[in-house]
């Protein structure tokens, strides 16, 4: 597929995100998707979703497991870059902890790979600190 229609598939799925319908996101992916969330600890605490996982049906437990812990806010795309089988997507998140009420907002990175039109990889890049402090 070309850059653009990459590039249309990123943005179909985070259309999908956006109104909350994470089974028409995943038909975005491969079924075999390697998905990396990064782990996020401090000596104390862990997000309990953030840990990579593969296939569509552990990243569907990743949505599940986040959706309990968290009350997101709509995110902001800042800006989606192209290059070969590559989609680089800048944002933005905000939300609350709901076990705390507390806020956070962080920047950040995800880069997409593609194949035969499926995303084959999802590397989630962001600063932890401010998820870890509402926790």
């Amino acid at each position: 597929m070309s850059e653009e229609q990459n590039v249309r598939v990123v943005k179909r799925l985070f259309e999908a995100f956006g109104h909350g319908d994470i089974p028409a996101a995943m038909e975005f992916f491969a079924e075999d998707v390697d998905f990396q969330s990064p782990v996020a600890r401090t000596r104390h605490e862990t997000l309990p979703w953030a840990r990579p996982r593969r296939g569509r049906r552990e990243v569907m437990q990743f949505f599940a497991e986040m959706a309990a812990e968290i009350t997101p806010e709509p995110f902001e795309i800042r800006d989606i870059m192209a290059k070969w089988d590559k989609v680089v997507v800048e944002g933005r998140n905000r939300g609350t902890v709901r076990r705390t009420g507390k806020r956070f907002i962080h920047d950040w990175v995800m880069v997409f790979s593609f194949r035969n039109g499926k995303i084959t990889r999802n590397d989630h890049y962001y600063d932890s600190a401010d998820l870890l402090a509402a926790y």
